[in-house]
């Protein structure tokens, strides 16, 4: 990771999806959350693109899984995965009800034809 990370532990995330997704009805595949301000954004298989859309336009480098059970880190200045980081503040991840991709009812019937690579 990058030696200016301004990761803070003890910011909680801003929800249990993609803060955009939710705003206009879209969907997600995976999710990231930002270690500097707990932003929560889709990854860059999901049409929005929206975690590393909150980098390009914060500067926040930082982003941990937001999926249950992961806890690797992505920098996003650096194009590096980190296997370890320090505890951010709960939740670690998205309700394990909460289906990937979600959320449940927004998903289209043909989304892995459509994720991004």
């Amino acid at each position: 990771m990058t030696s200016d990370t301004g990761i803070d532990p003890t910011v909680p995330p801003s929800g249990t999806g993609c803060a955009e997704c939710d705003a206009t009805g879209g969907w997600w595949f995976h999710l990231r959350r930002c270690a500097s301000c707990g932003h929560v954004g889709c990854c860059d298989s999901s049409p929005g693109r929206h975690a590393t859309d909150h980098f390009r336009s914060t500067g926040h480098p930082v982003a941990q899984s937001f999926e249950p059970g992961e806890d690797w880190y992505w920098d996003y200045a650096t194009n590096e995965m980190s296997e370890s980081g320090p505890d951010l503040a709960p939740p670690g991840s998205h309700p394990e009800d909460q289906p990937s991709p979600g959320p449940a009812g927004r998903v289209p019937a043909d989304w892995a034809a459509t994720l991004r690579r």
